[in-house]
């Protein structure tokens, strides 16, 4: 496992093309379904599952979900669950990477979901090994045959993993290779710091923030005019906004809301994941950004009501 990539059955129907290269996270969520409040010091009850999930990992089960015929993922897990997740994303159509970690284990996230209407929810995340992927795990060789690669915004949280970002977007644009990026978390760029994270944003294609992290990077309050003002410093930025839909702008101005598909919410964990891997699958297969952000808005939905972040099993 990590010497080479593994390739799962190929559907029925699919054709050759270029790939779709996710890097990033990969780790185990154990999600905690509760109606709340939440009684502190005692028993709270709750529906409780263990699932695979990561926002790399998601993106890249997501966009195989959606048609892409060849999605291909690097990640670093530890042994303690190596096998496990490359069962898992096998089955999902993807094409793993995984680098085993002999000294950290697979990140852990602990997922506290309200069941109620809105579904809204807390994560406590412990990243493990998935922020050791570091230079030494990558190889241009990786990138033959790949059309777009897709960033993970949690590599840009360790040291060690900013570096790889460095060395990846450098060797894609060598090859002509559009690059794209999901910040990944409001509360972690906060930390990380606005223009220390914009600094490596500018250097992408298509940045796809959620609309706290759209607000955030851009100092604005409205996340129609955050998009506006972060595409004059990214070529494309398509943010999502929920229930709100999507808002996609390009050189400085908004060129399209996409309104999103009503469902009831069962758990919103992974759903700008599946937006994303919706979203990149559809630019893949010709669409333009607005249709592309029309079918990651389809998938957003089909996400939600769900619990975890991962697509229903191939049939």
């Amino acid at each position: 496992m990590g010497a080479e990539l593994t390739t799962p059955r190929r559907r029925t129907g699919q054709a050759a093309a270029g790939a779709l290269l996710v890097v990033g996270d990969v780790v185990t969520d154990v999600v905690a379904r509760f109606r709340g409040p939440r009684a502190t010091g005692t028993d709270t009850a709750a529906v409780i599952r263990t699932v695979p999930g990561g926002a790399g990992a998601n993106v890249a089960c997501w966009a195989a979900h959606r048609g892409c015929p060849d999605v291909r993922l690097l990640g670093r897990v530890g042994a303690d669950s190596a096998a496990w997740h490359e069962r898992e994303l096998i089955a999902s159509g993807v094409r793993p990477r995984l680098v085993v970690d002999a000294d950290t284990p697979t990140g852990t996230v602990i997922c506290l979901v309200d069941a109620g209407a809105a579904a809204e929810r807390t994560f406590l995340t412990d990243s493990g090994a998935s922020l050791r992927l570091g230079i030494g795990d990558w190889s241009d060789g990786l990138l033959d045959g790949v059309a777009r690669l897709h960033l993970s915004g949690y590599l840009l949280f360790s040291e060690e993993s900013r570096e790889l970002v460095t060395v990846l977007v450098s060797a894609a644009r060598a090859r002509g290779v559009p690059v794209s990026l999901d910040p990944a978390s409001a509360g972690f760029l906060a930390e990380l710091g606005v223009e220390r994270f914009m600094a490596l944003a500018g250097q992408v294609d298509v940045l796809l923030p959620s609309r706290d992290e759209a607000c955030l990077l851009a100092g604005a309050a409205d996340p129609v005019k955050a998009a506006g003002e972060l595409s004059r410093r990214v070529e494309l930025v398509v943010v999502t906004m929920g229930a709100d839909g999507a808002v996609v702008a390009r050189s400085g101005t908004v060129r399209g809301r996409v309104p999103a598909v009503p469902v009831a919410a069962r758990d919103t964990t992974g759903a700008g994941d599946a937006f994303t891997g919706a979203f990149l699958a559809a630019l893949l297969a010709g669409a333009g950004p607005e249709a592309a952000a029309a079918a990651g808005c389809a998938a957003g939905a089909l996400a939600v009501a769900r619990t975890g972040g991962r697509p229903p099993p191939a049939v």
